[in-house]
């Protein structure tokens, strides 16, 4: 009973913190810099990333790198649809076309297994990407397109929104019938599959839940450039870092790829701004050194270290 009671008062003071932190979020534009404004923005949108992405990856060892390609489908999407729909549901309208590829896709692609899926999604960005460029250069006879552009504070705040949205989903997948069925597939699809679970549908669905956060996201931040090609909005960095931010925070809870994507983009910003020439061998060496030293990531590190408080403590 005492376990179970502190576990109750651990569960209340997460959310409370989580309340806490959400409004003081909300706020921050009202008395942060614009600056400061422009930085939380970028952030948020690599958490929505790397959680979107562990949503489907973390719990069935799936690989995907077709997060680009979500992410530039929202651009475009709202590079088309901007002027003739309102911002919201030109932003939800770059999500449901991501979740809609996904479902095609991955009903096409998902019975694959390992390094072929991975190379499979990764080429899925280049293919959209040269058909669009194919597309605007010898149909529409231009290259790009340029975006109705939304202040600052209105893209931090709808950024925000599906952050939000984002986490209440991954927290519920998480404590459902629903994730388990995912986790089961991770360990062991073949089982998972003879005790009746539908792989196939499970793992399709689970990876249009997360594209459809990645359109969203790419949707709202085409709002903070002027002009995007096929280049710009399929950029394979969109595809990378959301997988080493998840590695770097850990994916073994659901506050692991939050505090891994929040940490790497920060870092990323000092570098770029304060050693440019020494950002990627820097960056490299981060992240060797978490890969070989500490593969749970900053999670598994804390959650290691309380365990062995834990037991050097006295037994009462």
């Amino acid at each position: 009973m005492d376990i179970i009671r502190g576990i109750f008062k651990m569960s209340r003071l997460w959310w409370l913190v989580s309340l806490i932190l959400l409004v003081l979020l909300a706020l921050f534009p009202l008395f942060g810099s614009a600056y400061n404004v422009i930085l939380i923005t970028a952030i948020i949108m690599y958490v929505i990333l790397t959680v979107s992405w562990t949503m489907f990856s973390g719990p069935t060892g799936y690989l995907s790198l077709a997060t680009a390609a979500f992410f530039g489908v929202g651009i475009y999407t709202m590079a088309v649809l901007g002027e003739q729909l309102p911002l919201l549901p030109a932003v939800i309208a770059g999500g449901l076309v991501s979740f809609i590829i996904a479902l095609i896709v991955g009903a096409i692609t998902l019975r694959l297994r390992g390094v072929y899926f991975a190379i499979f999604t990764f080429g899925l960005v280049e293919l959209i990407k040269h058909l669009l460029l194919y597309w605007e250069v010898n149909v529409t006879g231009t290259r790009g397109r340029f975006i109705v552009l939304e202040t600052n504070n209105t893209i931090y705040w709808v950024i925000l929104g599906i952050f939000v949205v984002l986490m209440l989903t991954s927290y519920f997948i998480r404590r459902s019938k629903y994730g388990l069925a995912l986790r089961s597939i991770g360990e062991n699809e073949e089982a998972a599959a003879h005790l009746g679970v539908n792989v196939n549908l499970l793992k399709v669905f689970a990876f249009a839940i997360s594209a459809f956060f990645m359109g969203a996201a790419g949707a709202i931040m085409a709002t903070r450039w002027t002009y995007v090609d096929p280049y710009v909005a399929f950029n394979v960095l969109f595809s990378f870092l959301p997988v080493l931010m998840a590695i770097f925070g850990g994916m073994g809870q659901l506050y692991g790829p939050v505090i891994g994507a929040a940490l790497f983009s920060y870092l990323e910003e000092q570098l770029l701004t304060r050693f440019p020439e020494y950002f990627m061998l820097t960056f490299g060496i981060i992240l060797l050194l978490f890969i070989v030293y500490l593969p749970d990531g900053l999670v598994g590190l804390v959650s290691r270290l309380f365990r062995r408080r834990r037991k050097g403590s006295p037994v009462e």
